[in-house]
């Protein structure tokens, strides 16, 4: 497998024969299924081209796994970490297989309650907001104080480390961003990434596992919300192989619905979240070129990748839009 090398895994592990397999639809570090028979496990690493010089980012994902299991939140528990790169090229870890579905296709979502399973999405986000991270052993894991204004730097450079080609209008976003950037409340643990694809789902429509937490850290809870809340309506789901939005199955919550059920369940005030739904397009928006911008380097793995780059200004424009009150 690409980016995977088992017999040299296997070595490490001083394990029986491993067998392996790749996830689809990783826009980050990459994933894998590995098994020796017995045992499975989930493996991740960062992606091709982007080794670190440090296991950094590994170590980060291990630490909120590990805390967040511990905690009872629903977060697959690690089980070994590995920061020498001679390994398999690259730092990584192991955690356990948790069983459920990843929903990617709209077909699926029609014969479920999409209703239901959007509103235990977001009872999910608020349960992760209200731990306190002192508690679980996370107060060391980031820096609330200031957040929002590091992201819109962090952000910026993200997408001038990432820049291909012209974006009309992204620069403007970023500085009308940067021009109002609101203070925010007490931090928490916050996910960076949290939508619909990045959940385990069990039989019943419980969260079993919440992934990809390579982007997490202490920060705004609202900027979580936010960006749950752009993902709903972007088109990342698939139907008959065209992208389809999540908002638009059948019984899908409103926008307002969904912001109304967290501020319910978690107490906080969610009346103005224009900058942040514009920031979150933003975020999004580089995160998408950054992916575009590996695909035309040929450093991706894995298929849909090539319709990434048509998302990027779609989302500028709604940045702008979110600015303007709408």
């Amino acid at each position: 497998m690409k980016g995977l090398d088992l017999a040299k895994l296997q070595a490490y592990l001083d394990s029986p024969p491993l067998t392996g397999t790749m996830f689809a639809g990783g826009r980050s570090n990459l994933t894998y299924a590995v098994t020796d028979g017995t045992n499975r496990w989930v493996l991740r690493r960062p992606p091709l081209g982007h080794v670190l010089p440090t296991a950094h980012d590994m170590v980060r994902e291990h630490k909120v796994l590990d805390a967040l299991s511990r905690a009872g939140f629903p977060a697959p528990k690690p089980v070994r970490l590995c920061t020498d790169t001679e390994v398999i090229g690259a730092p990584f870890y192991l955690m356990e297989h948790v069983d459920g579905k990843i929903y990617r296709d709209a077909a699926d979502l029609e014969k479920v309650d999409i209703g239901a399973l959007t509103l235990t999405l977001v009872d999910t986000l608020a349960d992760l907001h209200a731990l306190v991270p002192d508690e679980i052993g996370l107060g060391d894991f980031g820096k609330p104080e200031g957040f929002n204004a590091r992201q819109v730097r962090r952000w910026k450079q993200q997408l001038d480390a990432s820049r291909s080609r012209e974006l009309t209008g992204i620069e403007e976003l970023h500085a009308r961003l940067a021009a109002d950037i609101p203070a925010g409340g007490p931090g928490a643990v916050v996910h960076g990434d949290f939508r619909l694809d990045n959940v385990l789902i069990g039989d019943e429509l419980q969260v079993n596992a919440v992934l990809d937490w390579e982007m997490s850290t202490l920060g705004d809870p609202l900027s979580d919300l936010a960006l749950m809340l752009v993902y709903a309506g972007r088109p990342l789901l698939f139907k008959d192989g065209k992208p389809f939005a999540p908002i638009d199955l059948p019984g899908h919550p409103s926008l307002d619905e969904m912001a109304a059920r967290y501020a319910g369940r978690s107490g906080r005030d969610v009346s103005d979240l224009h900058w942040y739904v514009g920031f979150a397009a933003f975020k999004l928006a580089v995160i998408l070129e950054g992916v575009h911008y590996r695909y035309t380097k040929g450093q991706t793995v894995g298929a849909g990748f090539d319709t990434v780059g048509a998302m990027v200004p779609e989302l500028v424009e709604q940045g702008h839009r979110a600015l303007e009150g709408h």
